[in-house]
């Protein structure tokens, strides 16, 4: 069907030991930001002295297992603030990550990313998105930073000067599903409360997780404020990839494996990469090279 596709290559071993890798270390780092494990069993929220630290990644404050901040709603929190301070300390946490490793955050820590790419191992036929629909949606998580993280708790108060959280709040996928969905699971009165806020974040959750199927990354492509704002760090971020131009066949198969549809030959460091090492896995003369400069 047109723009339908579906991988029917055979992984070689070099991508089965990768895969096995990533997985295993993807779970490791979930387990890792929401390891409260007392918090699942009692339903509450952790509380210690860990929840001012913020993690790198989207990680709901309200999962009952997390143990760190998520920066994306600490940053909104500060600035709707009633003094709208600008916080420094969270911004110098993301610049840390973002300088250091870039997006290999998006492709190595993020428990969201993880729900992801399980569900586009659904063996269901796959989307292919069109160059000229796909290029502008890129776009479209820069306007969500700057308009719902931003600018909208700054400026869009309540009598008190106060500014909700507003992507935390309306748009966030990870939130609900970490946050709400398993609250709402454990507490029964948090379910007798739910009302239309709670069904709009549900719907939102399930167009994520479904466009998640069929499109590969489809919440870090095209809606994720806080990969938009590692992606910023991508061009000069101290781990990059390096393309041997004179081992390189030019089969394309380092862009076939790309859950970002990266042109990874002609940008290796493109801001839309995720440096989940997909592409040097599948490279057949490892012509592919990750590294930190230095």
């Amino acid at each position: 069907m047109p723009g339908m596709h579906r991988d029917r290559v055979k992984p070689s071993e070099k991508e089965r030991r990768h895969s096995r890798f990533s997985w295993i270390f993807r779970i490791a780092a979930a387990a890792l930001f929401n390891g409260y494990v007392a918090g699942f069993v009692k339903g509450r929220i952790f509380t210690g002295k860990s929840k001012m630290v913020c993690v790198p990644v989207l990680n709901c404050y309200s999962c009952p297992g997390a143990l760190g901040s998520c920066p994306i709603g600490a940053l909104q929190a500060v600035i709707g603030g009633g003094t709208h301070k600008f916080s420094f300390y969270v911004l110098g946490t993301i610049m840390l990550f973002g300088t250091v490793l870039g997006r290999l955050v998006c492709g190595f820590l993020c428990p969201f990313g993880l729900v992801q790419d399980l569900l586009h191992k659904i063996p269901l036929k796959k989307i292919k998105v069109p160059k000229k629909i796909d290029k502008p949606l890129r776009y479209l998580k820069y306007a969500i930073l700057i308009i719902f993280v931003l600018i909208l708790p700054a400026f869009a108060t309540n009598a008190y000067g106060m500014g909700d959280p507003y992507f935390c709040k309306y748009i966030c996928p990870a939130g609900t599903l970490e946050g709400g969905v398993l609250l709402m699971i454990l507490d029964k009165n948090l379910r007798a409360l739910a009302g239309a806020l709670f069904n709009w974040k549900a719907a939102i959750l399930v167009f994520f997780l479904a466009g998640s199927v069929f499109i590969n990354r489809f919440f870090c492509r095209y809606f994720c404020p806080l990969g938009a704002l590692y992606a910023l760090f991508s061009k000069f971020a101290l781990y990059r990839f390096e393309i041997d131009h004179s081992t390189c066949i030019g089969c394309k198969k380092c862009e076939h494996v790309c859950p970002m549809a990266v042109k990874v030959v002609e940008t290796p460091n493109s801001a839309e990469c995720i440096r989940c090492g997909k592409c040097k896995a599948a490279c057949p003369t490892d012509s592919i090279k990750g590294k930190f400069l230095g």
